[in-house]
């Protein structure tokens, strides 16, 4: 190891709970595997997952980090005797497979990227998990195309204001649903045509009107519950929807005729599970396919606050009081 601190701090669960149960603490600096590289982070996303594991529904997979976090920005401090794309010193934003909220985190080579042009690391720390789960449930699972109609629920959320944009920059006709005015003006800022304030209107109903209708072709979904009902009422024919949460619960009475008869397809997908693999070959088509719209102006990532990593309990009480528009990201 080079000449580096033996020891980091990090943020630990110290037991399932509340925003309260994350403590700092002291760890080992971890070594990087031969195929790893050693970051020194400068800011950490955060993400509902991470909330999940704190509250004791989301484990971490085998031979995972049981500290929380999935993605992060630093710099390349360390790097194992396999690695060949990166050097010492390189500034990166990587998916993470757990052990963000740290000072140091090794992560597969394949599973970091060079920041897009245009942003500062803060922001770049904003994009892995989001735009990795965006893109291989929206564009991948459901198959999204030019032309189509989409709905994102939680359009507000750093997960929908992703969505949102990506979906609008590739041609595709948006709605979102968020719990605010304030939310909805965010969200049609972003690109949505419409946004519906769940608290004062049903979403199937003001977006059947609005396709005359027909209905929409994609529906990505955090909220289950008896969202999925409703879901499939508002689904196209041959529609896809897509679960990748469930903030109402994973249960709701489903009506499987009305699936049959409109020939729709119901899926969904968690990303941490996922095989190295697969993760690096999703990190190539983003780097490929979303980075140019990052240069050109045509996607940026929405940030809400910044807390300092001592302060991560405070950052998960802001991202569970639903306030936040955008991401919220953890500085070191």
């Amino acid at each position: 190891m080079p000449d580096l601190a033996r020891q980091m701090h990090c943020v630990e669960i110290v037991k399932a709970g509340g925003p309260e149960v994350l403590q700092l603490a002291t760890r080992p600096t971890p070594f990087p595997a031969p195929d790893e590289i050693l970051i020194k982070t400068a800011f950490i996303g955060v993400n509902r997952p991470d909330a999940l594991q704190r509250a004791g529904l989301y484990p971490p997979p085998k031979g995972a980090s049981d500290l929380p976090g999935l993605e992060a920005s630093g710099v390349v401090i360390d790097k194992g005797a396999e690695v060949t794309r990166w050097k010492v010193g390189d500034t990166v934003c990587a998916l993470t497979n757990g052990g963000a909220y740290a000072e140091y985190v090794a992560v597969h080579q394949d599973h970091a990227l060079a920041p897009p042009e245009g942003l500062d690391l803060a922001e770049a720390a904003a994009l892995p998990e989001t735009i990795f789960t965006v893109w291989s449930n929206v564009f991948e699972r459901a198959g999204l195309k030019e032309g189509e109609s989409f709905l994102v629920h939680g359009g507000s959320s750093g997960i929908g204001t992703t969505a949102i944009q990506l979906a609008a920059a590739f041609g595709a006709r948006v709605f979102a649903t968020a719990g605010s005015t304030e939310k909805c003006a965010a969200c049609e800022t972003l690109g949505a045509e419409i946004a519906v304030n769940y608290h004062e209107a049903d979403f199937v109903d003001v977006l059947k009107e609005a396709t005359q209708k027909r209905g929409v072709d994609v529906i990505l979904d955090m909220v289950g519950g008896d969202y999925l009902p409703r879901n499939a009422r508002l689904a196209a024919e041959d529609g896809r929807i897509v679960n990748i949460a469930f903030l109402r619960g994973p249960s709701a009475e489903f009506n499987f005729a009305l699936m049959m008869l409109k020939r729709l397809t119901l899926s969904g997908s968690t990303l941490r599970p996922r095989s190295v693999a697969y993760k690096a070959a999703l990190a190539r088509t983003v780097e490929e396919t979303v980075w140019p719209l990052i240069a050109e102006g045509r996607f940026k990532p929405v940030m809400d606050q910044r807390f300092a990593l001592a302060d991560a309990s405070k950052a998960h009480a802001r991202m569970e009081s639903g306030a936040h528009i955008g991401k919220i990201i953890l500085e070191v």
